[in-house]
């Protein structure tokens, strides 16, 4: 048995923290050189995103491939020998090419994009990110390293595997000096688990990569010029003078970068705000260094490292979006994040996934904690309200979000909520776009546990409200049941959600009120979550707009939403999706009526993970009607003729339970069968479409039946 640290979850925890906070602080800068933040912003000692007319929550590439491609471990089932090849693989489902995940600039411009090009063409990790194939400009440019940090969460006091592991991992795109680069990174997070001491982190990663590296000189080169000088200043204008951007080619390469993560390390000692003034104020990928360092440090030093100073966890509220082809996962929290790596080092060492309260989406078991939620604002009539994470009060965990009510009364309401959807503050984030289907559905049950402190001066009301969004982008609240709750009492609230008339859910919350004249006190939110497949037919709302479309995760080169039909897909070439739902829809019905105008294939399909993983029942261009797999390639699981022709509307309907699958069209039965090799047991729902272009005007989804 596999021996974690006492404190892994947490230490993990502050590590994906140090990794959100690190970003969203740099990120306003990103790619300034030293004299422009000097000059324009002073010494970066807090966030800055409201000097720069930010949000603070944004998107970004070295969040979104850093917990995506660690995904490879759990879709080819915890092998700890997986390939590049594989990971590779990974990243063809995940991203949506020229959308998602990288900076799209070009081949041979853009490392990433170049490689995901050479996938898609069939050339295989690692030869895809190699020197051979790419030349070396492109291979050693940053990328691999940015993306490193979950591959060492996932082998705590192991720097040997992490460093193998981010070999694996940064060979799918790069190679060289990255490669060493990413390797030195892993291997300290690794084993900053058990090791605090900064020389014996460097020295164990150092000795993992060649001798005569430029990295393991250049570090060395940077040891030598912190011990000389007492003035970071004085260190870092060493570091431009011998490893600066203009010594290198490419955007953005991986020596001088690395080289600002070790003197951030290096002059921060122990604190967490100096290491992320250092990297920041130094310039270069400010995002990428503070990101990378702001992971290693929240590991070494757990949550302290990151209280120690101003209030670096308040605003960020655990808020994380991470834009992929598995929209369900886009909108997320460090928590949920926390998890997915937790449970995969563990089953990566044969253990049992941890689930707290009975696998809550919305727990609060680590400290500080309040995966998303925030108290909506303004308040009217003096009541206020804060939140706190805080020990007790679960009924089968051991910690609770404590909210604390201010001059409550009937005439005054506090509100907190946390997304479901695209957030309003969000939907025209530039750069890169939030793609992100729901959370959060009609059909599906929500449930809670809640109590309220012995203290409390009077009856407090809870009640459940989701926000869905209308024509205008606005928000209207819709309410489901309340409980009124006297001082020293708890209980349970469940809502079936119900039908929103196609438009999306864009958050969940609780209203508290009183009708006293008067109440303050706390109430204790246990637990919150919801589950089962969803009951509802997806189409466009009355009143229409733009943001219900949005829902769709857009795998398609055009997806419109204002044609006759609420649904009109086009696919230039190659097979392209439009995606809804997440991993925790596992047994259900799908059915739509699709139109094909032209094209090779147009369908629907089922248990969709991504770009290449699902089910799909697709009328072909050769009079045939196939139920195929997708998954590493794709497999024709049944076939048989079928007479069709463009324009002639078609029913489709696809049911999926265990690994039995069933399909039909224009209600007559095709295909029943087991799929018995590797099947695909959950996912979300797609429309599908082959060098042509579809129509559909409703789909509906159901859970599944005998």
């Amino acid at each position: 048995m596999t021996i974690f640290p006492a404190d892994y979850l947490e230490r993990t925890y502050a590590g994906v923290l140090g990794k959100m906070i690190g970003v969203y602080l740099g990120r306003p800068f990103e790619n300034w050189p030293h004299e422009r933040i000097l000059a324009e912003l002073g010494e970066i000692q807090y966030y800055v995103h409201e000097k720069r007319g930010m949000p603070l929550i944004v998107t970004d590439d070295d969040l979104s491939g850093t917990f995506t491609f660690v995904r490879a471990l759990a879709d080819y089932g915890f092998d700890p020998a997986i390939t590049p090849a594989q990971i590779g693989q990974t990243w063809l489902n995940y991203i949506i090419e020229n959308k998602t995940i990288l900076w799209w600039g070009g081949m041979g411009n853009s490392t990433e994009h170049t490689v995901y090009l050479r996938l898609k063409q069939g050339v295989s990790a690692p030869h895809s990110g190699s020197i051979a194939l790419n030349g070396r400009t492109v291979a050693e440019q940053i990328g691999a390293q940015i993306f490193i940090d979950g591959w060492a969460m996932v082998v705590p006091g192991d720097p040997e595997r992490a460093a193998d592991l981010a070999r694996r991992a940064a060979s799918v795109s790069h190679d060289g000096e990255a490669v060493y680069g990413a390797q030195v990174l892993a291997a300290m997070e690794s084993l900053a688990y058990s090791e605090a001491r900064v020389d014996t982190l460097l020295d164990t990663a150092l000795a993992l990569i060649p001798a005569d590296s430029v990295i393991r000189r250049m570090v060395g080169d940077v040891r030598d010029w912190h011990a000389a000088h007492a003035d970071w200043r004085e260190a870092r204008a060493k570091v431009a003078a011998h490893y600066g951007y203009d010594k290198w080619r490419g955007n953005c390469h991986i020596v001088p970068n690395h080289a600002l993560i070790v003197l951030g390390l290096l002059y921060g000692a122990d604190d967490f705000q100096r290491a992320m003034m250092i990297v920041n104020t130094s310039g270069n990928d400010t995002d990428c260094n503070a990101g990378n360092l702001g992971c290693l440090l929240g590991i070494r030093g757990g949550l302290a490292a990151l209280e120690s100073g101003p209030d670096w966890r308040g605003p960020v509220a655990d808020r994380l979006y991470l834009p992929t082809a598995d929209g369900g996962r886009a909108i997320t929290d460090a928590v949920t994040e926390t998890l997915h790596l937790v449970n995969t080092a563990r089953r990566l060492a044969g253990e049992p996934a941890l689930r707290p309260k009975g696998g809550s989406r919305f727990h609060f078991e680590l400290p500080g904690s309040v995966q998303g939620f925030m108290v909506e604002q303004p308040i009217a009539g003096g009541a206020s309200a804060t939140l706190d994470n805080v020990p007790g009060h679960s009924a089968t965990g051991s910690r609770s979000l404590a909210i604390r009510c201010h001059a409550l009364t009937p005439h005054t309401a506090v509100r907190i909520s946390t997304p479901t959807f695209i957030p309003p503050e969000a939907i025209h984030i530039h750069w890169y776009q939030l793609h992100a289907s729901p959370t959060l559905y009609p059909g599906q049950t929500v449930t809670l546990g809640i109590s309220a402190d012995d203290a409390c001066s009077a009856p407090v009301s809870a009640r459940l409200f989701v926000q869905v969004y209308r024509a205008d982008e606005s928000l209207e609240r819709v309410y489901g049941p309340s409980h009124l709750l006297a001082a020293g009492e708890s209980t349970s609230l469940a809502w079936t959600v119900p039908d929103m008339g196609g438009a999306p859910i864009a958050a969940i919350g609780l209203e508290l009120g009183t009708p006293a004249t008067r109440a303050d006190g706390t109430l204790y939110l246990d637990y919150l979550t919801w589950g089962g497949v969803p009951n509802t037919v997806f189409r466009r709302p009355d009143g229409g707009g733009a943001i219900w479309g949005r829902a769709w995760v857009n795998g398609m080169d055009h997806l419109d939403h204002w044609f006759p039909e609420s649904f009109r897909a086009c696919q230039n070439a190659g097979t392209g999706l439009a995606m809804i739902g997440g991993r925790e829809w596992d047994d259900y019905q799908v059915s739509t009526e699709i139109t094909a105008y032209i094209g090779a294939e147009a369908g629907i399909a089922a248990r969709v993970q991504g770009m290449r993983r699902y089910y799909a029942l697709l009328l072909c261009d050769d009079q045939h009607i196939r139920l195929v797999k997708a998954l590493d390639g794709r497999t024709i699981l049944a076939e048989a003729p079928f007479a069709w022709e463009y324009e002639r509307t078609v029913n489709l309907r696809l049911h999926v339970q265990g690994n039995h699958l069933r399909a039909w069209a224009d209600d007559v039965p095709l295909f029943d069968l087991h799929d018995t090799n590797r099947p695909l047991t959950d996912g979300g729902i797609a429309l599908v479409c082959t060098r042509g272009s579809l129509g559909a005007d409703a789909v509906t989804i159901t859970p599944a039946s005998d």
